[in-house]
């Protein structure tokens, strides 16, 4: 108990040092910064001023000059201003990313653990939903997704202050945020939360069997406020850092997958290999649970990346399309290189091909046309396979359901490669290599070190690992007193 306190106390220490660290940039930043705006922000910011008056061009003229400049930062609006199509598109897909995480990801990863360990293995994905979400309420969307420094934003959001839905007698009136100002600020909240949840989720799959519940819980609460949020306003907010350098990152290849695979990296390699690892079969215990939380990943994941467009639009669709092409692809590919190599396709090869393609498309879904889609779920599906087969075993680390292997790496792939097949005329922008690999270094860096920190300290305060003699009897029952029959 002691050794708990005293992580807390950590956590509180760290956490206290990065709200300074915030608040200091939130009063140097300079006002240019904070004026800037993505170009898609600007195309959807109301434009009142324009049409009151047109009766001559120089009236237009003068019109267009006293326009004012994109939002940089949440506001209120009428809810005219509303798009009732998007709005019932986005609750979708909160809906559909939720169903990701819970119940996609827990049964997902839960049929692949033997079966003493099935129950730590879902609640570890549950618990993680509700811890994110407090987080979420409190401050993590407001460092992530309000205007601040390059690094991280600012704290008008917290516990969600200023969020506001008026219902008047005359008129109604509700806050949006400035990334997407045809839906309630509310609906865009939560579907950012959304994404929030399912990325400390994955990581779990890196160390499952071997880490202490209590300790999985200080971790993903420092990591998703010192590296989710930061990471996500860099790339995702246009006056962040990564962002403005002009890094593309459509749904979250950088955000979310490169993020939780090089966390999960340093999870195994902190922890270090379960108890009789490469000397006892470790297969997969249920195998149709892992093929239903596959498929439930798959549908879930038009809400992650058509989602991102923020719209019912054409754009959506056309992300829901390659979303689809890049993860057939990538799961034939899988499954043929496996057959090709071990003379028999298997469903758990299948179903993690298709998950590679997921991961290696989610950057370039709204960026990139059909022929880059199937590029880059080809890519996927070959090179993920290696890495979760050969790779690791040349290294020798113990991901226990390839967190790394899947996500990290695909991750990368599709971040570079977006950069490769990016379509102007699609997306708006232009690909770089150069820009992509930035994108890449610096969350491999700053997540990575990040990561590891976080695990040794925790590991020196309160201990990251079960005993042994708990990890061979199982997790369910000795964590959690509980087992399946």
């Amino acid at each position: 108990m002691r050794n708990f306190l005293m992580s807390l106390c950590m956590a509180a220490a760290l956490l206290g040092a990065n709200a300074g660290t915030a608040l200091a940039q939130d009063a140097s930043a300079p006002a240019a910064a904070s004026a800037a705006a993505s170009s898609d922000t600007a195309a959807s910011a109301p434009a009142s001023a324009n049409t009151a008056m047109a009766s001559s061009a120089d009236a237009a003229a003068a019109a267009s000059d006293a326009a004012p400049a994109a939002p940089t930062e949440p506001f209120m609006v009428d809810s005219s201003k509303i798009s009732s199509g998007d709005t019932a598109w986005m609750l979708t897909s909160v809906a559909l990313v939720l169903f990701m995480t819970i119940p996609g990801l827990a049964l997902f990863y839960a049929g692949m653990v033997r079966k003493k360990n099935v129950l730590a293995t879902v609640m570890q994905s549950f618990a993680i939903c509700c811890l994110i979400t407090i987080l979420w309420t409190v401050v993590g969307y407001s460092i992530a997704f309000t205007p601040g420094g390059s690094f991280l934003g600012g704290f008008s959001r917290v516990f969600l202050h200023g969020m506001a839905y008026i219902k008047g007698d005359k008129a109604t009136t509700l806050s949006v945020s400035h990334l997407a100002s045809t839906i309630p600020e509310s609906v865009y909240f939560a579907f950012q939360l959304t994404f929030a949840i399912i990325t400390p989720a994955l990581i779990t799959g890196a160390f499952a069997d071997r880490m202490k519940f209590s300790a999985m819980l200080v971790f993903m609460t420092l990591w998703s406020l010192i590296v989710y949020s930061p990471i996500a306003h860099m790339v995702w907010e246009p006056t962040g850092w990564l962002a403005s350098a002009g890094v593309l990152d459509f749904a979250g290849g950088t955000v979310v997958h490169i993020n939780a695979g090089i966390a999960g990296l340093m999870c195994c390699l902190v922890l270090g290999k379960r108890v009789g690892y490469g000397r006892e079969v470790m297969a997969p215990h249920n195998l149709v649970l892992s093929l239903i939380g596959a498929s439930m990943l798959w549908v879930g994941w038009f809400g992650f990346n058509a989602g991102s467009a923020v719209a019912a639009d054409g754009r959506a669709g056309f992300a829901m399309l390659t979303t689809q092409i890049a993860t057939a692809f990538a799961a034939f590919g899988w499954m043929f290189a496996e057959w090709i190599t071990k003379g028999k396709p298997s469903v758990l090869g299948i179903i993690s091909g298709a998950v590679a393609g997921l991961v290696a498309v989610t950057p370039a879904s709204g960026f990139v046309g059909v022929t880059g889609a199937i590029v880059i779920g080809i890519v996927a599906g070959v090179v993920c396979f290696w890495s979760a087969t050969w790779l690791k075993h040349k290294f020798n680390y113990d991901d226990s359901l390839d967190a790394f292997g899947v996500h990290g790496v695909g991750g990368i792939i599709g971040a570079l490669l977006t950069g490769v097949f990016a379509v102007k005329d699609i997306g708006g922008f232009d690909g770089s290599v150069l820009v992509q690999a930035k994108g890449v270094i610096v969350t491999l860096v700053y997540s990575g070190v990040v990561s590891f920190i976080l695990l040794k300290v925790i590991d020196m305060t309160m201990g990251l690992r079960v005993t042994e003699e708990q990890e061979r009897e199982g997790l369910d029952v000795t964590l959690h007193g509980e087992h399946v029959e």
